[in-house]
């Protein structure tokens, strides 16, 4: 089971740089001038979790396979990219494919980086990005809602699908992102993920800062902070620059020291890549083994055959039972035969809500 979030943001805001350090290569451009990215960049980076290390350990795993998000780097947004200007709407569709989106501010001044706008201001240029997309979304839900009229005179499925178009096309029109139009039930959450829109999707707010502005941040942050309470949003601070000399150390000692230097207790990037964890509502369970201790990623509220299905469809189908064990038990008891004489060790069926940090070994039969 995959899952993205998508970079975007206007030129020259960091979002490349951003980019390569997230996934540590230099496969995106970081220059100087628009749109120096051409083609979306796609990377996976592993999702950060010691405990992943501590069962591994304790199960003497010879493997270790972290859980994994995967980012795609879009060109820099201009206003007009609804309507073609910069590099157009084929970039709107990139976005579209995303899982979520992370939306990169410029919260720090230098002369020597230009900005599109002249000025340093991340709430305009967070508003300059919206607009765009609730500009294309518009324009799509427009385009759906008549191709689909005729139809739903003489079918109630899709007269109430294009009843719910009309919600999301009345918000849009008023200017206001379509999350804004909250489903109903779950036949309109069903219509949401069928549309595509943009402004639907959950956003996480990256601000840029200077190296001196990492560890507290600064003013600008502070109203992008506020901005994204308002919205339900999420933020967090970090410095790319920094972030991008982090990922040219080698060893883990090396980059603890380098952020202890500087008054970091971490790398900011492993905010962001929990904080898109978060985003998509996002937990993990783990499985364990002499060959491999491994997370996997799965939906919050996800029921144990579904949460199966993440390892392969058979499991689903032929689900049996889920031998659960709590991570806190695994390490207090030492792993699998130090919960089962302890009586630690659950037999769940299907309608166990599988939490997270689990250590599961599922039973099926096809």
């Amino acid at each position: 089971m995959g899952f993205n979030c998508g970079i975007v943001g206007l030129p020259n805001v960091g979002k490349s740089t951003l980019f390569n350090a997230l996934t540590e290569t230099a496969a995106a451009q970081a220059e100087n001038f628009p749109f120096c990215t051409i083609e979306p960049n796609v990377g996976r980076v592993s999702v950060p979790d010691d405990r992943l290390d501590k069962i591994a350990a304790i199960g003497g795993s010879a493997k270790i396979i972290p859980a994994q998000l995967e980012f795609v780097d879009i060109a820099g947004l201009v206003k007009g990219a609804s309507e073609g200007e910069g590099l157009g709407n084929q970039f709107l569709t990139n976005i579209r494919e995303t899982d979520a989106i992370i939306h990169v501010l410029r919260c720090f001044e230098d002369d020597d980086v230009t900005h599109v706008e002249g000025s340093v201001d991340p709430l305009r240029d967070a508003e300059t990005v919206e607009t765009e997309l609730m500009l294309a979304d518009l324009d799509s839900i427009t385009k759906q809602a008549e191709n689909i009229v005729r139809k739903a005179k003489a079918d109630k499925e899709l007269q109430a699908q294009h009843e719910f178009m009309l919600k999301v096309k009345a918000a849009l029109e008023d200017g206001l992102p379509a999350r804004t139009v909250e489903p109903a039930d779950e036949d309109e959450l069903s219509y949401v993920k069928q549309l595509q829109m943009m402004t639907y999707k959950p956003i996480l707010y990256v601000c840029n800062v200077s190296e001196d502005d990492a560890s507290e941040g600064n003013d600008l942050t502070v109203k992008v902070a506020e901005m994204a309470e308002k919205q339900g949003a999420q933020a967090v601070v970090i410095s790319a620059a920094i972030e991008s000399e982090i990922t040219q150390l080698d060893t883990k000692e090396e980059k603890a020291e380098f952020l202890e230097t500087i008054g970091l207790e971490e790398a900011g990037l492993n905010r962001v890549i929990r904080a898109g964890y978060k985003l998509l509502k996002l937990q993990t369970y783990f499985t364990c083994g002499p060959k491999e201790a491994r997370a996997w990623t799965f939906h919050k509220g996800s029921k144990a055959p579904e949460a199966a299905s993440i390892i392969h469809t058979d499991f689903e189908k032929g689900f049996i039972k889920a031998e659960v064990i709590s991570f806190d038990d695994y390490v207090a008891l030492n792993g699998e035969q130090g919960a089962k004489d302890a009586g630690k060790m659950r037999q769940e069926g299907k309608d166990y809500t599988v939490q997270d940090g689990d250590v599961i070994l599922f039973r099926f039969n096809v």
